[in-house]
């Protein structure tokens, strides 16, 4: 039989599905008294039902979760492949510590988020890497503890489709505490349609392995196969997993057993931390995750944003030696604060003060009732705050105009809350860089992953102020070339690209008739400048053109206003680097090794200095182009540990 609880003109009901009747049970009988009665119990109930004259049209009513709130719910990791292409993803081995084989592991996940198999589906306040798993469940029908595998297996009344949602990013964090899962499994558990009786699936016993049911899956996002299988790959049986669960503890009627994630059957699997352009990405609002289970029907859910949490302090750790002020010490020609400086004739700068990582500026140049934004920010918070500022300028004179200087995220992913009638300007290389590069939810590795000692703390005091959940990349909806001039409310507005040099196009604004340049991330004042793409010379040559720009007012990507000396001055910078790295190459150094004693002189004092370490690789890519090519992931940590050393 398939038992299914509805919600229908009379309230909540349970009853027997037929094709697409269902004969339903009196009002107030629940699947979950049923399943007490026991499998012969369960059965004549069933048969009473479908005698009776009681019935409902499938279509009239909202399935709910068969057993809505069960006593409890543990989700057990039984596919051992699962795991091991989990490890895999987060760039270890797929080797399994010896405890896998010992024990059929689980956790306790929460009653209290059960969901029907078509009811939305939220994402975990503060995730952004929202994932689901196709696992099936057994539910306990017979009371018991102590029990071999064999009266384990008489124990199950029925299966249905599980999906374990998943916070990924959630998971990752509160797995270094190795004291179980918590918010990261708490967002949702999915049960259903149906309740379907084991005698209906004996036909699905493996031949080889009759305590495994052979049923065949698929997952789907929107439609797309994520992963398929079968059940029938499940290491450890039900029968096993819930004779371990009984050990010392009495199973209830209703207890629902989860199997663990069918290899495949979810996104985490597909995710490798040196191909992130294949991986299909985490669930965004208004994905639509399908579950398919051979026998056991189908959950088809909307994933649906969830608010942010409630924010809590972090505790200081008095092991921890404090983290160095940090002070941007760089002359500014106006006061280097956070927010909207005027900065010419209806020109303005936005910054974002001290200009490490993630702390950009942004500008807005207006006309006659129309303006250009130079850029967005790092996250939708900081960005709204930005847009917000700007409104008494743009309500008289609206953002028609948006360009992107260029690719990261710090400058671009607050792009999805310009109004749809902006058009978005960028570099082609630009455009192609941000429509192939790194999702920005992929950022929250900073925030959540293990680096070890060092490097784990300094990716989270660089990255732990910004929110990555709930970006939508929006790209540019207009490409240039190299150069374009535009006209905003009566102005001329000249755009150039000059790269690449910090990425793969770097593009600048000159405002002719104020005097003002800015140089996007081609400028870092008074923190060090990271060469992500190159050549360095090219850098060097963006800087001389700027320079002859004469804008008496230069806006940088990072750090204060300032004019062409600030320009002079990273040029001097990416030179002395480039002279350096060169001279260690010929003295046969490693870049390794030429970073770690590179004297950096009069840029020893401006802030990240670390990034030294990137800027030297790349010297060193350019100088042989065989070095090894590492993950930007990698060089946070090499920076890190050169830090630390110069800190101790």
């Amino acid at each position: 039989m398939k038992w299914v609880t509805f919600q229908g003109d009379n309230g909540e009901r349970t009853g027997v599905l037929s094709g697409d009747v269902i004969h339903a049970m009196p009002p107030g009988v629940t699947l979950l008294d049923l399943v007490g009665r026991g499998a012969d119990g369960l059965r004549e109930a069933g048969e009473e039902a479908i005698s009776a004259s009681a019935k409902v049209r499938l279509g009239e009513v909202t399935l709910m979760a068969p057993i809505p709130r069960p006593p409890s719910i543990r989700a057990s990791l039984c596919f051992l492949d699962h795991l091991r292409n989990c490890q895999a993803a987060l760039g270890a081995s797929r080797v399994l510590a010896d405890t896998w084989y010992r024990i059929p592991a689980f956790y306790f996940a929460c009653p209290a988020t059960v969901l029907g198999p078509y009811d939305d589906a939220p994402t975990a306040p503060g995730s952004a890497w929202q994932d689901f798993e196709l696992e099936i469940a057994a539910v306990i029908g017979t009371s018991g503890r102590d029990l071999t595998v064999e009266q384990a297996e008489r124990a199950i009344i029925g299966y249905t489709i599980f999906n374990d949602w998943s916070a990924r990013d959630l998971q990752q964090l509160e797995g270094q505490l190795a004291i179980g899962q918590a918010k990261g499994k708490d967002s949702g558990v999915t049960l259903g349609p149906y309740l379907v009786t084991p005698d209906e699936l004996e036909t699905y016993r493996h031949p080889s392995h009759p305590d495994k049911l052979d049923l065949r899956v698929t997952a789907m996002v929107n439609d797309t196969v994520i992963g398929s299988g079968s059940t029938a790959q499940m290491d450890w049986s039900f029968g096993e997993l819930i004779s371990y669960a009984s050990r010392g503890v009495k199973l209830t009627p209703g207890d629902v057993i989860g199997s663990g994630t069918v290899p495949t059957c979810t996104l985490i699997e597909h995710l490798s931390l040196t191909a992130l352009e294949s991986f299909p990405g985490w669930l965004r609002d208004g994905d639509v995750v399908t579950l398919k289970v051979q026998g056991l029907g189908e959950t088809r859910q909307t994933v649906r944003a969830s608010g942010a949490p409630q924010p809590l302090a972090a505790r200081p750790n008095p092991d921890a030696a404090p983290a160095p002020a940090r002070v941007n010490r760089a002359p500014a020609l106006v006061p280097y604060t956070r927010g909207l400086h005027q900065v010419a004739d209806r020109v303005w700068a936005w910054t974002l003060p001290d200009g490490g990582y993630g702390w950009s500026n942004a500008g807005l140049v207006a006309g006659d009732g129309a303006s250009l934004l130079v850029d967005t920010l790092f996250d939708l918070a900081l960005t709204r705050e930005m847009l917000t500022a700007m409104k008494p300028v743009t309500d008289r004179a609206p953002v028609t105009d948006a360009l992107i200087t260029h690719s990261n995220g710090d400058h671009t992913h607050g792009n999805q809350l310009l109004d749809g009638s902006v058009r978005i300007i960028a570099a082609k290389g630009t455009a192609e860089e941000i429509a192939h590069g790194m999702p920005p939810e992929m950022l929250a590795m900073t925030q959540t992953a293990n680096l070890g000692p060092v490097a784990t703390p300094y990716a989270r005091e660089r990255f732990g102020h910004f929110d990555f959940s709930g970006i939508k990349v929006r790209n540019a909806d207009e490409t240039f070339d190299r150069e374009l001039t535009i006209d905003v409310g009566g102005r001329q507005v000249n755009l150039l690209n000059l790269g690449p040099a910090h990425t793969a196009a770097d593009s600048v604004v000159h405002v002719p008739d104020a005097g003002v340049l800015f140089g996007g991330d081609l400028l870092f004042i008074g923190c060090t400048p990271i060469v992500w793409a190159g050549p360095i010379a090219n850098w060097v040559a963006a800087c001389d053109t700027m320079i002859a720009m004469d804008a008496p007012i230069v806006v940088p990507g990072h750090g204060p206003v300032t004019d062409p000396d600030g320009i002079r001055a990273v040029r001097g910078y990416l030179a002395h680097v480039a002279e350096q790295a060169e001279a260690a190459y010929r003295r046969g150094l490693s870049w390794a090794e030429a970073a770690d004693t590179i004297d950096l002189g009069e840029y020893a004092t401006w802030l990240d200095a670390e990034r030294v370490v990137v800027n030297v690789y790349q010297r060193y890519r350019e100088l042989a182009p065989d070095t090894p090519q590492l993950e930007i992931m990698g060089l946070l940590v090499i920076q890190a540990e050169w830090l630390a050393k110069r800190s101790s």
